[in-house]
């Protein structure tokens, strides 16, 4: 039995990378921000055993189709609806992914973006640099949102929404929730409350959304929700930009129903240079980087090397998105 083959679509970190060459030839798409092109992916999905992707790639049933060899993607994200699971699955091919390890970064930046916004640091740091602080100090100069003490609303409390959660107690914020299921041992330990999805966003003063993007969450926020939120009120969102209507979310800034957000995710990524969200100054904007930290980023790679890894193996994977595929295929240790 010869050795495996593994495209990887994007240059990573190399102790990932010798990690894989341990148990398999590797060519690496040699770009540290440039996409893989889907072309390219398609051509040399037709000769390899592992496939190591990022939420960038579009993994979809034309390339999984033509992986005549493909036993697993490992995907270099928590989220995976970058990929089409269900024909990955019908093919005998193992999906991972990389979760827990990002948790507490991505809630981080949950919390610096929410801050930025809350206290217009953005703009201030634009106002000192266009030369337009001429003046000490005014009593009403750059007036933000308080943050301490207000009630903050989160949307999905799975583990970052609750990394997010415990961080509040901090702030001595009020803290509620919505969620599918209900969290009773997080109310307890933390002091939550559970609201209904409508109260939730007309109680609360910042709404920080951290939810997966699936059919039901699909502009689960869009123009009735947000009518529902306080014109004073915040929207953070860290999860996937299409869980907001991004033209709704526009119109309610421009016309200040809300009074500003902050968004890590888009609808399209990266963000079209003449969206209408780029000319406001009630928005932070920031590229995707909720696991941007260099510990995270080079967990999140050994994570998914050894995901791939292991499949190739013919062992279980640390992190399998889709455990239905071991009745398809199992697994069998190689020699």
């Amino acid at each position: 039995m010869g050795r495996a083959k593994v495209f990887v679509t994007r240059k990573l970190f190399d102790e990932a990378i010798s990690l894989i060459e341990e148990y398999a030839d590797v060519e690496v798409y040699e770009s540290e921000e440039e996409p893989a092109p889907y072309d390219l992916i398609l051509d040399k999905v037709r000769d390899i055993d592992g496939l190591l992707c990022l939420l960038t790639d579009k993994i979809d049933a034309r390339i999984i189709e033509a992986g005549e060899c493909l036993k697993v993607i490992s995907n270099y994200a928590v989220g995976y609806d970058n990929i089409d699971v269900e024909a990955a699955t019908k093919r005998g091919i193992y999906v991972t992914n990389t979760p827990g390890v990002l948790t507490e970064t991505t809630a981080d930046l949950a919390w610096a973006i929410l801050m930025a916004i809350a206290r217009r640091v953005v703009e201030a740091d634009k106002y000192v640099r266009a030369g337009k602080w001429v003046h000490a100090w005014g009593p009403k100069m750059m007036l933000g949102s308080d943050v301490h003490g207000k009630t903050l609303g989160i949307v999905g409390l799975g583990r970052i929404g609750s990394a997010v959660a415990r961080r509040a107690k901090g702030f001595n914020m009020r803290v509620i929730y919505y969620d599918v299921f209900r969290r009773e041992d997080l109310e307890r330990e933390l002091g939550l409350e559970y609201k209904p999805l409508e109260e939730l966003l007309k109680e609360a003063d910042y709404v920080t959304l951290h939810v997966p993007l699936t059919k039901e969450t699909y502009h689960l926020i869009g123009e009735k929700e947000l009518d529902l939120m306080k014109p004073t009120a915040y929207l953070i969102n860290t999860s996937r930009g299409a869980v907001i209507d991004q033209k709704a979310l526009y119109k309610a800034l421009k016309e200040r129903r809300i009074a500003g957000a902050a968004l890590d995710v888009f609808e399209k990524e990266p963000i079209d240079p003449d969206d209408p969200l780029l000319e406001l100054d009630n928005v932070v904007l920031t590229p995707h980087i909720g696991s941007a930290s260099v510990e995270t980023r080079k967990k999140m790679a050994m994570i998914a090397a050894e995901n791939l890894v292991s499949v190739l193996r013919g062992v279980e994977p640390p992190n399998l998105v889709n455990p239905e595929v071991r009745r398809i295929r199992p697994l069998k240790p190689r020699e």
